[in-house]
């Protein structure tokens, strides 16, 4: 990569062949956009939609459920074979509409780029569209533009400035320059004479080359990373992928058991069959992809009202078990307005309270509240900051509206703090001249008039002002500057920037008479030292909490930023994750370190400043290589790459780009790292209770299969019909497994560490547990059948009736069951979740019309039972929740298990 920034004009326009004056020649301009290409982002061809949706289809548990629907349709139980084919269309839809979206991100680039440029060619200025720049053009740009390919300024006006916000993290606008810098290896952000394409030029005007177009430039070099990046499926879709293949291989081993035992006592080969299969159908839990589906779905509803928009469903899940949250400083961890914590007089040391731009706070002299009134030279270094100021502060109703640098709003807040409006300064001090800030003065100053009287107002770096300053103001009056002032300025100065606070210099003069210059040279001199204001861009105060909850969840915190290291590193240790073994590293020392010195370092580091995108993507696959699931925030196109690598991309609502939005999996809307945490603890809940429903369905398609194949291995009679499982299945399956995914998030949730990624979604305990209730649910479902069987020596019909209903009955019991494998259901208050009350409550009257109702009993070959029976069917129905609180109460004890 040529180094363009440490070369000279001349260098630059011998290299590419071109004029410093009259740019190209059209036909020099033409051969090189025939050998080079257009100055455009190029895209890769990606999958078509039907493509896309068709791979939708791939995974062996969506086969499954397609022949189950096929099998369905074959014993003409149509309402089963339409449910499961609508579950896995709406899959593939869902899949389809998140995937097509994600492969459009190209697009949103492509959106910053200028349609058309100002160019010189043969020493005339023509406009061109964009595209058609070639390396050696010369550009005219001005206030407004946005840059059309990366450049070298030639030339510009004092005031030139651009927003490179979206491409280095850079909150105000920088200052640019034509000059050469001396160092070759510089930050991207710390390039002060070039333009990078996508950026907006917000004051002055400049001429300068072209050196880099479409992918060759550093928006082509993000569009290159992002479209390298291939997404990667979540924790939860593997382990549901994995899941599947094991329960369909363990169902059709169980399935063909039975199949093989009834032949083997004589039943008929068409009804083992048919009986056969629909114990398949029932066994296979087809309602768990729209059961996961819905959860995700009213889980994105939940936080919206914690303001996170969730743009792909599993992300949702993911969120749950993030270990490693890479998040930027600047609007996110603090609140993207500038602050005046200090303000520093040749007396006295003043803090100012209150965050951001509102204007309510107090000034504060060791620790006690003081009346700003009292103390004339507070009052004066804070009408200096105003009056040498283009921002605008307004309050209205209460609410506080902004125009301006954040440096200059800041100002007008700590000023009107104390009393200090600049509508009324300005109402007595009328503009006459503005000399604007440039990066070589590093100061800025404005001449007014206040009836006869004229005077400047200056504000800049502090040691350069200094120079300029002969007097210091001190109780009120003027008086000289001598050396042991300079000292105890500058002492002053490096205790507020060793703080990383940004500290500027304001300063003042009277001028005897109209100037009759009003160059720099000719205006800063001999003024009047009033004081140092310093300033920081504040944690949010929700923050802390935020953080405060990262630490006791076990997840860690690391900032990626465009800002410089002590800054970075102060905000840090405020908010409590930069620690005494903690590291800071710039884009410069990850640079340095290989990929695999990286991944060992990645541990101690909390903080990386300076960075590029490619940092920024380095940082996030070492978290990954070491099998950390990873969050990344990201507001612009800088972020782009490492917020798509990430498992979970976290956009900026406020601030973030479109480009950045379309990578994301999800986006903030408020811009705030609380809301991420809100986020992770949401992701926390719906996946327990993801497991709450698959607990469910497994330990029901359980019992059921073993009610069949120990009544088979006995040699008993069948206990169910095929008609009889397909029902029981169908009651129990749906609404209140839906319910279990609805159940309140545990209040202690974010007090557990973060679940491993490769955990599986059933684990050796919760194996042993689902086991232990499919037997009792067995049991208690035989014991009915062969009460009224052997017992009460009533007709199989009835005794299969009493079984239907104990396995129906003893299912929707288990449901409350599930909500916790830790916790006795009468601590978690039945009524905490009405909707599984609703959903058991009106399957348990849909199986009661099975019985009851005439017109269905030829049909699910039942009979009425009488009350006995039905005491009897509830006693055993409920026998093995008791027995389920009986081991909670045991394991609290003697820790059996240890799940939630």
């Amino acid at each position: 990569m040529t180094k363009w920034w440490h070369l000279g004009i001349e260098e630059i326009a011998r290299r590419l062949e071109t004029d410093g004056k009259a740019g190209l020649s059209a036909a020099a301009a033409d051969d090189k956009l025939k050998t080079l290409g257009a100055n455009e982002l190029q895209e890769k061809k990606g999958r078509g939609p039907l493509a896309i949706f068709l791979d939708q289809f791939k995974g062996l548990i969506i086969w499954v459920l397609i022949g189950a629907a096929l099998v369905s349709g074959f014993l003409k139980e149509w309402v089963d074979a339409l449910a499961i084919l609508a579950i896995v269309i709406l899959n593939a839809i869902l899949g389809l509409a998140q995937e097509y979206r994600a492969e459009k991100s190209l697009a949103a680039l492509k959106k910053l780029s200028a349609p058309s440029s100002k160019v010189i060619r043969d020493g005339a200025a023509r406009v061109i569209p964009s595209r058609e720049l070639v390396p050696g053009d010369l550009v005219e740009v001005e206030a407004g533009d946005y840059i059309p390919a990366d450049c070298r300024v030639s030339w510009h006006t004092s005031n030139f400035a651009v927003q490179e916000a979206s491409l280095t993290g850079e909150s105000t606008p920088v200052n640019k320059t034509d000059i050469v810098l001396e160092e070759k290896d510089i930050p991207l952000a710390e390039r002060a004479n070039i333009l990078y394409t996508g950026t907006v030029v917000v004051s002055g005007k400049a001429r300068a080359f072209v050196v880099e177009t479409g992918m060759q430039t550093e928006l082509g070099r993000i569009a290159g990373l992002i479209q390298d990046i291939k997404k990667e499926t979540t924790p939860l879709q593997r382990k549901l992928e994995q899941f599947g293949k094991l329960l369909v291989y363990l169902c059709f081993v169980l399935v063909a058991i039975v199949f093989g035992l009834e032949i083997l006592r004589g039943g008929k080969v068409l009804d083992m069959f048919l009986t056969s299969v629909s114990l398949a159908v029932a066994a296979i839990p087809e309602g768990l992809p729209a059961v996961v589906t819905i959860a995700l779905a009213l889980g994105v509803q939940r936080m919206v009202r914690r303001h996170v928009l969730i743009r792909k469903l599993p992300s949702v899940e993911t969120l749950g078990c993030a270990t490693v949250i890479c998040s930027d400083k600047t609007g996110t961890l603090t609140k993207n307005e500038m602050t005046v914590l200090a303000v520093w007089t040749s007396r006295d040391a003043f803090e100012v309270t209150g965050t951001g731009y509102d204007p309510f706070g107090e000034f504060r002299k060791a620790s006690e509240i003081v009346d700003p009134c009292v103390h004339p030279d507070l009052v004066k270094a804070l009408v200096v900051g105003v009056l040498c100021n283009n921002a605008q502060l307004t309050v209205k109703d209460g609410k506080t509206s902004v125009f301006g640098d954040p440096t200059e709003i800041a100002i007008l807040s700590a000023a009107a703090k104390a009393g200090v409006w600049k509508g009324e300064e300005e109402d007595a001090f009328e503009l006459v001249e503005e000399l604007p800030f440039d990066s070589e003065r590093k100061k800025m100053s404005i001449v007014r008039r206040a009836d006869q009287d004229m005077s400047v107002f200056t504000k800049g770096a502090p040691d350069l002002l200094l120079n300029d300053c002969s007097f210091i103001l001190e109780d009120g009056a003027e008086r000289p500057l001598d050396v042991a002032d300079r000292d105890r300025i500058m002492k002053a100065n490096d205790a507020y920037s060793n703080q990383a606070l940004r500290v500027l210099a304001v300063a003042y003069r009277a001028l005897d008479q109209e100037p009759h210059s009003y160059e720099a040279e000719a205006i800063e001199k001999d003024l009047t030292f009033a004081g140092l204001v310093a300033m920081i861009d504040p944690p949010r105060p929700e923050v802390r909490e935020a953080m405060a909850k990262c630490r006791m969840s076990g997840i860690r915190t690391v900032m990626i930023t465009g800002d410089h290291r002590n800054t970075a590193v102060a905000i840090a240790r405020e908010l409590g994750f930069y620690g005494e073994d903690s590291q800071a590293l710039t884009g410069e020392d990850v640079d340095r370190l290989s990929d695999a010195e990286l991944e060992t370092a990645v541990e101690r580091v909390a903080v990386y400043a300076r960075v590029s995108p490619e940092h920024k993507l380095r940082a996030v696959r070492a978290w990954r290589r070491k099998g950390e699931v990873v969050a990344m925030t990201g507001d612009g196109v800088n972020d782009a790459p490492a917020v798509k690598e990430a498992d979970i991309g976290v956009a900026m609502g406020i601030t973030g780009t479109d480009v950045t939005k379309e990578v994301s999996d999800m986006v903030i809307t408020d811009d705030n790292f609380a809301s991420i945490v809100a986020a992770v603890e949401e992701g926390r809940g719906i996946y327990d209770n993801i497991r709450k429903f698959i607990h469910f369905l497994l330990s029901c398609n359980l019992g059921e299969i073993l009610v069949m194949f120990t009544a088979a291995l006995f040699g008993f009679p069948v206990p169910l019909l095929p008609i009889q499982i397909l029902w029981v299945n169908l009651v129990t399956d749906g609404l209140p497994a839906l319910a279990l995914g609805v159940d309140p998030v545990d209040p202690n949730i974010m007090a557990r560490p973060p679940r491993k990624p490769d955990e599986p979604v059933v684990t050796g305990a919760r194996a042993w547990l689902i086991g232990l209730q499919g037997i009792l649910i067995a049991a208690c479902s035989l014991a009915a059948f062969l009460f009224v069987l052997l017992y009460e020596k009533e007709g199989i019909d009835r005794a299969r009736t009493a079984a239907l209903a104990t396995l129906a009955c003893s299912q929707l019991f288990h449901a409350f069951n599930c909500r916790s494998m830790k916790e006795s259901l009468f601590k978690l208050k039945i009524l905490s979740n009405p909707h599984l009350v609703y959903a058991v409550g009106f399957s348990f009257l849909l199986q009661m019309a099975v019985i009851y109702v005439p017109f269905l009993q030829p049909i699910f070959k039942t009979e009425a039972l009488g009350a006995l029976d039905l005491g009897m069917i509830m006693v055993f129905s409920s026998l093995p929740l008791w027995i389920m609180e009986i081991v909670k109460v045991a394991n609290r004890k003697f820790r059996f298990y240890e799940l939630y």
